[in-house]
C-alpha cells in the first residue's frame, strides 16, 4: 500500500506517463553498460521542470526514500545504479539550451542536454564556437561528464571538463534551489569567482550532494582547420619526456596515447595521437614538422596512417567503444585514473600484466589534461555480457587495477563502490572527517545516492 501511495504522489508531481514502477521499466534502470551487478529500483521519474525536481526531492526527503540522479547513464561503474533502492531521476527531458553567450563564450544548459545536441546546435547557430566533448557516444550529457571530472576534446589545452564549469543550479535535499558561481550574484553565468568556490562540492560527488538542474559550461573558439599527427613509440619510458616537450612547444590541441595488442601489428607499440589546429595549411605543416622532429629526438617515429583511420579519430564526438570490445557479448569495463606523467610507463606495465593475467586483450591509453599537468590513464577490460563468470573476471581485474593505481600514487577516476572504499581507506583522515560532516549537514536523512562516498 505504501508503494502505491508513493507512486500516486509521484504521478501528481509529474504526469503519469513519465513515472513508473513497472518491472520492464525498472529493469532498464537497474543496470548500466558496465560490469556492475544490477540493483533493485523502486521507481523511475522523468521530470521536465525545476519545480518538478524540487517536489520529488521534498517527497523523497520526507519519506526517507533514496534518490539517484541520472544523465546519459553511460558511466560504466554503477554510479547511477541504486545501491539501496529508491527513485531514479532520469534528467533526459530537461534538455533545453537556454542561452549561448558568444561574447563571454559559455553555454547555459539544462542537465539533460547531450554532447551531440549541443555540438549540433553550435555547428548550426554559432559555427565559430566549440564545446568540450567527452570521449563517449553523443547521447552522453554535458552535465554528467563535467560533474565527474570528465575529459575529452580540449582537455589538453584547458583542463578536465569539470574545470570548465562556470556555474551550477542545484536542488539540495531540502528541496530548495541553490545557485553557485557568478549566477548567485549576477545575471551572467560567466565565472566561478571571485567568491568562495562551492562548485567543487558537486564534482565527482556522484549525486550525493544534490541534483544539478542547470549549468554553464565554457565554450572555445573553433579553429578553421584540424588534423592529426601520429607517432609510434617502442619504449614507454620515453613517453613522459616526449609529452613534456610536445606540451612545452604548445603545438597540440589534444594528445592521446593508445596501446593495444590487437591487431597483431599494434602489439608492443604506443601510438601518440596529437591533434593540431590552424588557420592555414602552412600553419598545420609547420606544427607537423615540429612534431616529427620531437618524435625523432625521443627515439620514436612519425607514422602516416590511411585516411579512413584518420577520419575515425577526427570524428566528433567519437564513439569511444569502437576499439574496446574484443569479446563476444559486447561488454567492456575500464579503470580510469588521474596520474602524473612520470607514472605512464608504470601504468602501461600494470595494465598489460593485469589484462594478460585475466585473459583479456590489453587495451590501454591516456588523454593528457591541462597542458601535461596530469593524464587520465585508462585500462579497458572487455567481457561477454552473457557470461556471469566473464563479467566477474572483469570486475576482479577492475578491483586489482584500482588497488595498483593507488599504490603507485594515482587516483581512480569515477570509481565504483569498491574503488571508492579503496580511495577512502587511503584518504587523509581529516579530509574524510570533513567530507562526512558536509554530507551530513547537506543531507541529514541520507537520501542522495546513498552508498556512494560512504565514510564509515
Amino acid at each position: 500500500m505504501q508503494n502505491d501511495l508513493i507512486l500516486g504522489k509521484l504521478e501528481e508531481i509529474i504526469e503519469p506517463s513519465f513515472v513508473s514502477n513497472r518491472m520492464e521499466d525498472l529493469y532498464i534502470y537497474s543496470q548500466d553498460p558496465g560490469a556492475s551487478l544490477p540493483r533493485k529500483v523502486d521507481y523511475v521519474v522523468m521530470p521536465e521542470t525545476v519545480e518538478q525536481v524540487q517536489e520529488v526531492v521534498k517527497l523523497a526527503n520526507k519519506e526517507k526514500i533514496p534518490i539517484i540522479p541520472m544523465g546519459g547513464g553511460l558511466t560504466l561503474s554503477g554510479l547511477v545504479i541504486p545501491l539501496k533502492g529508491g527513485i531514479v531521476m532520469d534528467m533526459k527531458r530537461m534538455n533545453k539550451i537556454i542561452d549561448i553567450n558568444s561574447q563571454n563564450r559559455y553555454a547555459l544548459i539544462e542537465a539533460g542536454v547531450t554532447s551531440g545536441q549541443l555540438l549540433a546546435y553550435l555547428n548550426k547557430n554559432h559555427p565559430d564556437l566549440q564545446p568540450p566533448i567527452p570521449d563517449a557516444p553523443p547521447s552522453v550529457t554535458i552535465a554528467g561528464n563535467a560533474l565527474i571530472h570528465g575529459s575529452g576534446y580540449l582537455s589538453q589545452k584547458y583542463g578536465d571538463h569539470g574545470a570548465m564549469i562556470n556555474g551550477l543550479e542545484v536542488i539540495l535535499p531540502d528541496g530548495e534551489v541553490y545557485k553557485f558561481g557568478s549566477c548567485a550574484i549576477s545575471d551572467y553565468w560567466f565565472t566561478r569567482g571571485p567568491i568562495p568556490d562551492l562548485i567543487g562540492l558537486f564534482i565527482s560527488s556522484f549525486g550525493t550532494m544534490g541534483i544539478v538542474t542547470k549549468l554553464s559550461i565554457k565554450l572555445f573558439p573553433k579553429p578553421k582547420m584540424r588534423d592529426i599527427v601520429f607517432g609510434l613509440c617502442k619504449d614507454p619510458n620515453n613517453l613522459p619526456e616526449l609529452i613534456t616537450k610536445i606540451t612545452h612547444r604548445e603545438v597540440a590541441e589534444d594528445i592521446l596515447l593508445g596501446i593495444q595488442d590487437k591487431p597483431d601489428w599494434m602489439k608492443g607499440y604506443t601510438f601518440i595521437i596529437v591533434y593540431i589546429t590552424g588557420e592555414s595549411e602552412e600553419e598545420l605543416n609547420n606544427k607537423t614538422k615540429i612534431l616529427k622532429a620531437l618524435y625523432r629526438k625521443a627515439n620514436s617515429r612519425y607514422m602516416k596512417v590511411p585516411k579512413h583511420i584518420e577520419d575515425v579519430f577526427l570524428e566528433k564526438p567519437q564513439f569511444a567503444a569502437k576499439a574496446a570490445d574484443f569479446r563476444k557479448g559486447g561488454g567492456f569495463e575500464y579503470v580510469g585514473a588521474f596520474i602524473p606523467l612520470q607514472l605512464i610507463p608504470k601504468l602501461i606495465q600494470i595494465g598489460t600484466d593485469i589484462s594478460l593475467k585475466h585473459g583479456i586483450v590489453p587495451t590501454l591509453g591516456a588523454r593528457l589534461i591541462g597542458q601535461g599537468h596530469s593524464a587520465m590513464f585508462f585500462i579497458s577490460y572487455s567481457f561477454n555480457r552473457a557470461d556471469p563468470k566473464d563479467m566477474e573476471n572483469a570486475r576482479d581485474a577492475l578491483h586489482e587495477t584500482n588497488k595498483a593505481v593507488l599504490e603507485v600514487g594515482g587516483i581512480p577516476w569515477k570509481a565504483e563502490i569498491e574503488g571508492q572504499q579503496l580511495i577512502l581507506e587511503k584518504m587523509d583522515p581529516n579530509y574524510k572527517k570533513l567530507l562526512k560532516a558536509i554530507k551530513n549537514l547537506i543531507d541529514p536523512n541520507g537520501i542522495m545516492n546513498p552508498g556512494n562516498w560512504e565514510v564509515k
